[in-house]
């Protein structure tokens, strides 16, 4: 099957830890490569940031990375995209008049849906979309701090409406889309995966760091006010006896000058907890394993999370999470198996459930086991791609042609 990605922000090459890398570069990268492994000819078309990037590059064996002239060649935060999508679409549309068009094509992201849709109305091309986030869950949480464009919301349930099928990353995702109006009928749940293979418990781990501490936490991912590092920050005042580990965001020398580094650092310090935080900036992808095991707990409080694969890293590392029972995590944490769900934005509750989980260490660890065995039963990414695969081929080509050419406009 020859099938098409568009992510127009997140390119599968890019480098993680910036407020627009994440999560998204991450999928999108391993589930073209695990349909690669499965024979598939995968070609992924994401925006040209870099002038000097070439114009088609081979990431592995049966993918292409495609970088696409749509707007300035230049980092652009991805909320101010939205005016080179129209760009983006036809670009793509003229490529597969040039190379064939593909047999389905994937978008990811609801501005992806938009070129996606464009393109796939020229070639008769079945669509499918994921979201990794929506406009409306974000705006609940974030209200006037939201700088999505103003018809994000609209156009995403337009989207939802047109495209031949969208996959939702967890069942949270699928009660949104249906207040969005998307017919439950296009939907389907498939979970984000993770490399189980990389991600494994690693013995005597002691990470980046000694321990200076009886207990030690972590945490992973962007340095955004949304993933809740202060609530942990709160928490630790009554969790003495804890360090806290905090990997992500920019280099180690570049904290200083990072604007949630900055914010993180002071409230520390405010709260007295300052000797036993630890801001490592970005950690190497091949160093991260060895820092989830170092943990006691690995520690996830996001206000919202429209997935999160922090949570499925320390399963495969075998370490149990304690975090908000949001988004994604509802499905990817089993309360009282794999780790503990608390309420976000309760540092209370949190300190409680930490303190609880650290004061068994034999609970502890059959939480960690059920983590590993888990992961490798539901998320890997050989999974994970084969039922992408099952939505692809249970699609009817052209029988929605009429619909897909219909505009949507933002």
């Amino acid at each position: 099957m020859r099938i098409a990605m568009v992510s127009e922000h997140a390119s599968p090459l890019a480098v993680l830890g910036g407020v627009d890398a994440g999560g998204q570069n991450v999928h999108v990268a391993a589930l073209a490569g695990a349909l690669a492994d499965q024979g598939h000819e995968v070609t992924v078309y994401t925006r040209r940031d870099d002038p000097d990037l070439p114009e088609r590059v081979p990431m592995t064996p049966g993918v292409e990375v495609v970088h696409v002239p749509a707007g300035p060649a230049t980092a652009v935060p991805k909320d101010e995209l939205l005016p080179w999508v129209r760009d983006l679409g036809s670009w793509v549309a003229d490529d597969w008049a040039t190379h064939g068009a593909p047999d389905v094509v994937h978008a990811h992201f609801w501005m992806s849906g938009l070129a996606a849709l464009q393109a796939a109305a020229v070639h008769g091309v079945p669509t499918v979309q994921t979201y990794h986030a929506l406009g409306s869950v974000k705006r609940r949480h974030q209200g006037a701090k939201d700088t999505s464009p103003a018809g994000r919301i609209t156009a995403e349930a337009a989207i939802g409406r047109r495209v031949d099928a969208v996959v939702a990353t967890c069942t949270d995702e699928v009660r949104e889309l249906a207040r969005l109006g998307v017919p439950a009928s296009r939907v389907r749940v498939v979970p984000c995966g993770v490399d189980v293979a990389h991600f494994r418990p690693v013995r005597r781990a002691a990470g980046p760091l000694p321990r200076r501490q009886p207990h030690r936490l972590v945490c992973l991912g962007r340095l955004v006010e949304r993933k809740g590092l202060d609530t942990v920050l709160a928490a630790l005042v009554d969790l003495p006896g804890t360090e806290l580990l905090v990997a992500g965001g920019p280099d180690a020398a570049a904290l200083r000058e990072d604007a949630e580094a900055t914010r993180l650092t002071a409230l520390a310090a405010r709260l007295g907890v300052a000797d036993r935080v630890h801001l490592l900036g970005r950690v190497g992808h091949d160093d991260v394993p060895a820092l989830v095991s170092s943990a006691d707990l690995v520690v996830a409080t996001p206000w919202y999370e429209p997935f999160g694969i922090v949570p499925l890293e320390a399963a495969a590392c075998g370490v149990p999470v304690v975090g908000s029972a949001v988004g994604g995590l509802l499905d990817s944490v089993v309360d009282g198996v794999t780790g503990v769900l608390v309420p976000p934005r309760d540092p209370a509750a949190l300190a409680a459930a930490v303190r609880g989980l650290l004061a068994d260490p034999v609970r502890r660890r059959a939480c960690g086991a059920a983590a590993r065995r888990r992961a490798l039963a539901r998320y890997s990414w050989r999974c994970v791609a084969a039922q992408t695969e099952r939505v692809y081929r249970s699609l009817t080509f052209g029988a929605r042609g009429a619909a897909r050419v219909e505009e949507v406009a933002v």
